[in-house]
């Protein structure tokens, strides 16, 4: 498994497992799934406090309970900050959250705590109390946040005494805002407009490490892309590539995330241990520059 460098400082595959649906599995199905993972190289598993409303977690940390030894080959990453119906950065929920998780999860240390997502009543002064506090009882060992801009980010540094070390993005095939302003500059129409205030070079400027989250999904959360009749001519080309590398189209979809230079890690979410496996492989592909944009392309972004 190729390797990553989340912010310059943890070394990790550039594969992880995101950990949302397994709290659907059954005990024996998760163990099943995380020694996969293990034996694959991944070895970074993505929680949520709101994953399955924390079952995901309990589901996780039984599996711990019953091997031990195990949680010392994985770095555990939670995230937190999305209540029901609104969100909340407030130094009280973040710290009450964390406890929460570390005791479903079985733990006595998250490796890395990510905000879910931008609090619109964020006080960045609140939240770099909740971090210093987290840090110095040792709950939590590295930051980071989830779907921030560069402005945002910005904010918080200013106030936070540890670095940001992630910061976790949708990015896919078809959905390549990050990237899209970038090649369109100075020209006004929709893929010249940035959507994220370039926050793709500011987190490569500022050594963080982007985490790429649902890779096969389009809209929100609407369907995958692969095999469907909306986004015909780039299964295509995703085929055409996945027969002359000997590999699934699915591990296609992901080699083209693994090639950006911002050396991006991709969180994928399946709990099938076979797809997993065909997903992994993704780290032994190597695509062209050529083949890079053909897929690019493909999927019905322009150059100008």
């Amino acid at each position: 498994m190729q390797q990553v460098v989340l912010g310059n400082e943890v070394p990790s595959a550039s594969i992880a497992l995101g950990c949302m649906r397994m709290a659907g599995l059954e005990l024996q199905q998760a163990e099943r799934m995380i020694h996969t993972a293990l034996e694959e190289g991944i070895d970074l598993f993505d929680h949520a406090d709101i994953y399955g409303g924390g079952r995901s977690e309990s589901v996780f940390g039984e599996v711990l309970k019953q091997n031990p030894g195990l949680r010392d080959k994985m770095l555990i990453q939670g995230k937190c900050g999305i209540r029901k119906g609104f969100y909340d950065a407030s130094a009280e929920h973040i710290l009450a959250s964390v406890d929460q998780s570390l005791q479903r999860l079985g733990v006595e240390t998250l490796d890395i705590l990510l905000l879910h997502r931008p609090d619109a009543l964020f006080e960045p002064e609140e939240i770099a109390e909740a971090f210093r506090t987290l840090h110095q009882a040792g709950k939590v060992r590295y930051f980071g946040v989830s779907n921030f801009n560069s402005g945002q980010i910005q904010l918080l540094k200013k106030f936070v005494d540890q670095r940001l070390i992630v910061n976790q993005l949708q990015f896919s095939l078809v959905h390549t805002a990050l990237i899209d302003s970038g090649m369109n500059v100075n020209i006004r129409y929709d893929h010249g407009r940035d959507y994220t205030g370039h926050t793709l070079e500011y987190c490569r400027l500022q050594e963080i490490t982007i985490q790429a989250w649902s890779p096969f999904q389009y809209g929100m959360i609407e369907g995958v892309f692969l095999e469907n009749p909306k986004y015909e001519k780039l299964n295509r080309q995703i085929r055409l590539l996945a027969e002359q590398k000997g590999v699934s189209d699915s591990a296609v979809a992901v080699a083209w995330i693994i090639r950006h230079p911002a050396r991006m890690q991709t969180i994928v979410g399946t709990m099938n241990e076979e797809r997993l496996r065909s997903i992994c492989a993704a780290a032994k592909v190597s695509l062209t520059r050529q083949e890079w944009y053909s897929l690019y392309l493909a999927a019905g972004n322009p150059l100008p």
